[in-house]
């Protein structure tokens, strides 16, 4: 496939609308204008659509998202946010200059690598099926992630010139992408955010976009 701005035929999301994997992909799709499918991998009924033969031949990790664009098949965001940002390039979700992709890079593998591992489903069942974990100790649980994590980004973000009115600069990245569905899972588990002011403000100048509303989970058409 050429690294152009070549319209998709037919790209596939196969995606949960509360997965913040996929809804950190359905914000970059929808930043580029690509048109996609989306298909529902329900993560709870029937013990776990993800875990079906069909989808785990699909994804072996087991794991949403997955991206289908013509022959190429791939899961994990981050990949396909990267991947998605070279074929269709414009409009681009990194920067033009290495260093700042590398900042770009950083914010985004602080969420997606470093708070959101430790907080995401299977760890959760784990911790109240396994360790039976009850729902407050499990709350407490992902609101410690949650606030050492953010603690650490807001203090990278406060200390960058580069950062502006989103992430890194005047218009949104890969970092902003993972940003927003981080915040909305800590509203979930109703963790305290007084503390981050830029993280606050970042979020409502994306929210301001029709972009992140549209990728927001209670938009998707499985949302239950």
């Amino acid at each position: 496939m050429s690294t152009t701005t070549n319209q998709p035929d037919g790209i596939k999301l196969y995606t949960y609308f509360r997965s913040s994997a996929s809804y950190r992909v359905r914000i970059a799709l929808n930043l580029k204008g690509l048109p996609f499918e989306s298909i529902p991998v329900h993560l709870l009924r029937d013990g776990g659509a993800q875990h079906s033969v069909d989808y785990a031949r699909l994804n072996t990790t087991q794991l949403v998202p997955t991206l289908v664009d013509g022959a190429m098949t791939t899961g994990q965001s981050l990949a396909i946010i990267e991947y998605l940002d070279e074929v269709y390039r414009e409009p681009p979700l990194m920067p033009a200059k290495s260093a700042g992709r590398a900042r770009v890079r950083a914010l985004s593998q602080s969420i997606a690598c470093e708070i959101h591992p430790l907080n995401n489903l299977r760890v959760l069942q784990y911790l109240e099926h396994e360790l039976k974990i009850d729902e407050a100790a499990k709350a407490k649980w992902y609101r410690h992630w949650i606030t050492l994590g953010f603690t650490a980004l807001e203090l990278m973000l406060e200390n960058s010139p580069e950062t502006g009115e989103f992430c890194h600069g005047n218009r949104p990245t890969m970092a902003d992408c993972c940003l927003i569905p981080q915040i909305a899972n800590s509203r979930r588990f109703d963790t305290p955010l007084g503390a981050f002011p830029r993280i606050r403000r970042i979020e409502a100048a994306c929210l301001a976009l029709s972009e992140f509303q549209r990728a927001a989970p209670e938009n998707q058409p499985d949302a239950v």
